[in-house]
């Protein structure tokens, strides 16, 4: 299929007024033989409309196949953040949203003009996703594919931000407190910090413990660590806020003092994080505007006809609070 910029050059014209003559743009000032020579060239390199620019005025449908289910959302606010996020941008564009999930790939895709996948999908449902032919943005899921978009955080970056600072206090030793999808597969987190904590010589193997995402795992873990034997790491990092507050109950039981006995740094600044008892210190990641950078990127792909991939990293920033000592 021709390209704007084949047919920008046909017609002697600029890609933007392809564009937006191709698109019925009606703030568009443009000579009548200018948009004819565009339209000609369009024709002549047989150029063909995408489906979702058939009809001037037409309204899109996103579909949001989350690949988690939907109780997630109860446990991590993080995710429910997100989902408002996509719902508000969509309202805002006038873009009709379906939403699917717990999508693993086995059941039809509904009829959509693009596709926003939330979190990061099987490889066997990631093959079925990128078999569509439908324009394709990842949130919360890097992907290695430059076919596709994306929207995420740095969360190597994050792990190794949480290290330096508790280097910058004086621990020496740190301990992580993380979840898996998968349990074959760690995240980037967990890779991350043990990568980095190593090459930093602050990590140590029996000091890193997963489950998955919730608080009651969270709680589990924190016990198997105590229960072990007494010699704890004096700091903790723990993948996301939904299982710090499992690991500050465990702690309370066991009489552990925090920060005094045990520092603890968080992920996602969800509103309870700061109601907890310490309150969490914490990564605020702004996962709202990850949902709603990510239906801007579909719509821009939409719009501009572009065919060069795009990946936002959303920025990151650490909130101190009680749960790290002040000094």
């Amino acid at each position: 299929m021709a390209t704007l910029k084949e047919i920008a050059h046909a017609a002697q014209v600029s890609v933007a007024t392809v564009s937006r003559v191709l698109n019925d743009d009606p703030t568009l000032s443009v000579k009548s033989q200018t948009r004819q020579k565009i339209l000609e060239a369009a024709e002549r390199l047989e150029y063909k409309v995408p489906s979702a620019k058939r009809q001037v005025g037409q309204r899109l449908t996103f579909a949001a196949l989350y690949t988690h289910g939907q109780e997630l959302e109860i446990n991590d606010p993080y995710y429910l953040a997100m989902r408002y996020g996509i719902e508000t941008q969509c309202e805002k564009l006038g873009i009709t949203l379906v939403s699917c999930y717990d999508f693993k790939g086995d059941r039809p895709l509904v009829a959509a003009d693009g596709l926003l996948v939330i979190g990061k999908p099987q490889p066997a449902t990631q093959a079925v996703l990128e078999q569509q032919d439908l324009p394709l943005v990842y949130l919360d899921g890097v992907t290695n594919d430059p076919r596709f978009d994306c929207v995420s955080v740095d969360l190597a970056k994050i792990s190794q931000k949480v290290i330096d600072f508790f280097i910058s206090r004086g621990y020496l030793r740190i301990g992580f407190i993380g979840g898996r999808d998968d349990p074959e597969y760690a995240d980037q987190r967990e890779q991350a910090f043990v990568d980095y904590g190593r090459s930093k010589k602050v990590v140590q193997p029996q000091d890193v413990y997963y489950g998955d995402f919730s608080s009651q795992a969270g709680y589990q873990c924190a016990m198997k660590m105590l229960a072990s034997s007494s010699d704890y790491p004096p700091a903790l990092f723990v993948a996301t806020d939904s299982i710090a507050i499992g690991v500050l109950r465990a702690l309370h039981e066991h009489g552990i003092k925090v920060p005094e006995q045990l520092a603890l740094i968080s992920v996602n600044d969800i509103p309870t994080a700061r109601f907890v008892y310490p309150a969490l210190s914490t990564v605020r990641i702004h996962s709202e505007t990850i949902g709603a950078q990510g239906v801007n990127l579909l719509m821009e792909r939409l719009r501009d006809d572009r065919t060069i991939p795009l990946s936002v990293f959303v920025p990151s920033s650490l909130q101190l609070r009680d749960s790290t000592t002040s000094e």
